[in-house]
This record gives C-alpha cells, structure tokens and sequence, in this order.
C-alpha cells in the first residue's frame, strides 16, 4: 500500500517535548533564590498530587524533574563581604558615560528586568572579584564598577 493512503496517527504531528536544560556549573543560590526554588519545587508537588489530565500531568512532571534537581544541587552563595563583587552583591557600574545598578543572585533567581542577573552571564563573569573603582573587560567594552553594597 502506498504511504499516501496510510492514517497517520495524531500523535505524528504534536511537538516532541524535551527536558527543561540543567543549566552546568555549580548552582549557587542566595537565600532568596532558595526560598524560590524550594516554594516552586513545593507548588509543583502539590499541584501533581491532585487530579490532572494525562497531557498535564507530563507537563508537570517534566517540571517536577527539573525543580527536584535544582532543590538537590542548590548551595547557598557565601556569603559576600561587599568588598568585591559576588553572589549576593548589589554592583552599580559605569559604562559609555552611564551607569547602572543590578543585584547578582543565582540562575533561577535571575530576572534582568528587575535588574537581577545571574552569575553566570557574561557581564557578570567579567565582574566577579572585581572592587570598587577597578575597570574590566565586559562585553560589549570596559565596564568601571563604581559601588559595591550586600543585597538585602
């Protein structure tokens, strides 16, 4: 029989579904972004212990998977002494004339909007160990870090 004549099933046509990525490297977290991990990891389970359809319930245990890992691999940050920048440090910074402040926390705290960015991007890598008045080579040109303060 041709192939042109055979029924594909519906299941041909859905978008396979994949792992959430575990993102590498250590899991550095301040205790806000443990607290967060742990209400979500905490959400998830209880929301897989009530009634879900099928298609949900795989959703959700993806989701599950990937927020029981990161409960498991989480260690706190230590704790900065705002001399130099690090987890937990609230970094204002010049660059081009202007300058900008952001608070550095781990990789599932991180929100830039809110001016939360994660150790491991690229401007804060190029940050990381700097001190107060020291010039480094960010993306993008020198960035100058101008104040270092301990997040709340």
């Amino acid at each position: 029989m041709s192939v042109a004549f055979r029924r594909e099933s519906d299941d041909e046509h859905l978008e396979p579904t994949f792992e959430l990525p575990i993102p590498p490297g250590p899991n550095l977290v301040t205790p806000r972004g443990l607290a967060l991990i742990e209400a979500r990891a905490a959400k998830i389970e209880a929301d897989l212990a009530g009634e879900l359809t099928e298609e949900a319930r795989k959703k959700l245990l993806r989701d599950a998977r990937y927020w029981r890992h990161r409960t498991a691999s989480a260690q706190l940050a230590p704790a900065p002494s705002g001399e130099e920048v690090a987890v937990g440090t609230r970094v204002t910074y010049s660059r081009d004339g202007s300058e900008k402040t952001i608070t550095i926390v781990g990789h599932d705290e991180s929100e830039p909007a809110a001016g939360r960015v994660g150790f491991t991007a690229p401007l804060v890598k190029a940050m990381l160990g700097a001190t107060e008045g020291e010039t480094v080579d960010g993306p993008g040109g020198p960035v100058t870090i101008e104040r270092i303060e301990i997040a709340d």
